[in-house]
């Protein structure tokens, strides 16, 4: 199977028949197969994308018991992206619950350079959010979990956001710590999600952006940095898509039909103060989940799973501050095939991760 890219043309064809296909009942199917990038550190930034990051620029916000990370910026549309921009492109919109009396999530929609389909993008405040690796017998595998689906109602009552993490294990080519067990080895330079004892969490190459602490709790690894340096590595930005990961065809996920580089994919990086962001699309390469959360600030980043089985984010918004979270007042951020009430199923085997209301001093919630 080629690795270079086809014409434009050719590829704005196949974005518009897989549209068709993904939501004519498409059913879950997996990323297997994963022709693993090197392994010997973090990959060399790449020259600044075609769409350089947007500073997060502070806003006012109501004064609350924490201080909370400034509100990001209106993300600026991509001058190249295709006829899916719309003047509402780029602005956020509050979602999940309020901490604090104020927003700690935000979501937007925005057209990937070259894309027609818009693509969505959540940022997470830290300050105001807690994170909890849940694990699965599916990914990373095994059984004994403390944390594992479904959400609980005693983590339900201040959960504001969940979202899917990555690769099954055989073809994230990295590591999974969690509850003080290695389940596989972590692999140094590897983009990994790390989550300390305090809630706090970021994303780094292992071994130079993070480490191993005896405050770090749990350390997701999946492939190689996507975003580094505030910008597209090296290989996000080459022809060799398929070091991302094995994807479905156009109108199957048969293993004998051949993968497509535009395809579902989700990311995760930080910002520079700390935020969180996630991004998923229908229609993404590599370099375009790169892009996209670059312009939401992101200096590190990875890539998440992919597919149309897979990627989901959903937020949260009970009736009452304290209220249970529950599918029913949930929302997907995209018109994803999974949905809010994924991380309330007991079958749900694959991990995940959640981003909770901080508690306040003295143990109470906001």
């Amino acid at each position: 199977m080629m690795s270079l890219r086809a014409p434009r043309s050719t590829r704005r064809a196949a974005v518009a028949a897989l549209l068709t296909f993904l939501f004519g009942g498409l059913t879950a199917c997996t990323a297997a197969g994963l022709a693993g990038p090197a392994k010997n550190g973090a990959v060399t930034p790449s020259a600044p994308s075609r769409s350089p990051a947007r500073a997060l620029v502070a806003r006012p916000r109501p004064t609350g018991p924490r201080p909370p990370l400034p509100a990001p910026a209106a993300l600026v549309p991509f001058t190249d992206a295709g006829s899916g921009s719309s003047g509402s492109a780029g602005a956020w919109r509050s979602a999940g619950r309020l901490v604090d009396g104020m927003p700690a999530v935000y979501e937007a929609t925005l057209v990937p350079p070259g894309a027609v389909l818009p693509a969505g993008i959540a940022w997470m405040d830290t300050k105001l959010l807690s994170a909890r690796l849940y694990s699965g017998s599916i990914s990373p595998g095994g059984l004994g979990y403390k944390f594992t689906a479904p959400v609980l109602p005693d983590a339900a009552v201040t959960l504001v956001a969940a979202f899917n993490g990555g690769f099954k294990m055989a073809d994230a080519h990295g590591g999974y710590y969690t509850e003080g067990r290695l389940i596989d080895p972590l692999v140094t330079g590897d983009a990994s999600v790390v989550i300390y004892a305090s809630g706090a969490i970021t994303v780094g190459a292992w071994g130079s952006d993070v480490g191993m602490t005896q405050d770090v709790v749990a350390v997701r690894q999946n492939l190689v940095p996507l975003v580094a340096g505030g910008r597209p590595t090296a290989l996000a930005a080459g022809p060799d898509w398929h070091a991302w990961g094995n994807t479905c065809g156009l109108k199957s996920c048969a293993a004998s039909v051949p993968g497509i580089d535009h395809q579902w994919r989700s990311g995760l990086g930080v910002t520079a103060d700390g935020a969180l962001v996630y991004a998923v699309g229908p229609a993404l390469d590599p370099l375009q989940l790169a892009q996209l959360l670059v312009r939401a600030g992101v200096v590190r980043g990875l890539e998440l799973d992919i597919n149309p089985g897979w990627p989901v984010f959903a937020a949260y918004r009970p009736a009452t501050p304290n209220g249970l979270a529950a599918p029913s007042n949930g929302t997907k951020l995209l018109a994803t095939h999974l949905g809010a009430a994924t991380f309330f199923q007991q079958s749900y085997a694959r991990d995940f991760i959640t981003m909770s209301a901080r508690p306040l001093p003295g143990g109470r919630t906001s």
